[in-house]
């Protein structure tokens, strides 16, 4: 990614054709088309559902700045706001060729959880020009899905929890499966928590060996929507607890 240059380039980057006739204006009329489209379909979108859905137009011309539209708040950005990491990796891998991301899962800052997508727009000429994220807060849905859990689960589901079995691939997803199970059992999406439920998320999180693994407390802080000092500090006071019950 060059900066300097104002722009994002990939290895497999290949600059556009030119067949050396004055291209300014046609390129300029493109662009304003392009943008002007997107605006009007993330406002379709936002206006349809408006209290669940972000949608975001990035002008990868223009990386420090590429957030040329937002409709929606999910994640608290305004315009000229910094392209995302996800975007900037994408297209450094995979240049021209970049794919779109469908349904993969974010968290915002105070621990709302999204499903996103991302799809790069290209030009005439074939160069990408601009991403446009969906950003879709399940939160609300997921507290149903708890909420309605007793009506479909089986004896084995509250008799064996423990049977269940993630097959990650890294250790982040084993934290984050572990996460899942504890927000389960506490009923309640972290967003929505109290500190004394967070407390005791994080009390279930201990006793699961989260902490045990190296990072365990700074992904945990990131999906609790919570520094990692808070988690200190709820480790604190569960720890402090514990030592009073023995002593009784």
């Amino acid at each position: 990614m060059d900066l300097a240059e104002g722009k994002i380039t990939g290895k497999e980057a290949v600059p556009s054709r030119n067949c050396g006739e004055p291209r300014e204006g046609t390129a300029a009329r493109d662009r304003e088309l392009i943008f002007g489209s997107l605006k009007q379909i993330a406002d379709a979108i936002v206006g349809t559902f408006p209290r669940v859905f972000e949608v975001v137009v990035h002008d990868l011309s223009r990386p420090q700045k590429s957030i040329q539209y937002i409709a929606g708040d999910l994640t608290k950005r305004r315009a000229g706001g910094p392209v995302t990491d996800l975007v900037v990796k994408a297209l450094h891998r995979e240049g021209r060729d970049v794919r779109d991301r469908y349904g993969y899962k974010t968290t915002t800052g105070d621990g709302r959880t999204l499903k996103s997508t991302t799809s790069f727009i290209r030009n005439g000429d074939g160069d990408v020009v601009a991403a446009f994220c969906i950003n879709f807060d399940m939160t609300d849905f997921l507290n149903a899905v708890h909420v309605l859990e007793p009506f479909t689960a089986t004896a084995d589901a509250f008799e064996c929890p423990d049977r269940a079995e993630t097959f990650a691939t890294s250790l982040a997803e084993t934290i984050q499966a572990l996460f899942r199970q504890a927000v389960a059992k506490i009923g309640r999406q972290s967003a929505y928590m109290s500190t004394d439920e967070k407390i005791e998320l994080v009390k279930e999180l201990e006793a699961s060996g989260v902490f045990q693994i190296k990072g365990g407390v700074d992904q945990v802080a990131l999906l609790l929507g919570v520094t990692r000092y808070t988690v200190y500090n709820y480790l604190k006071k569960i720890h402090a607890e514990q030592q009073r019950a023995t002593l009784r």
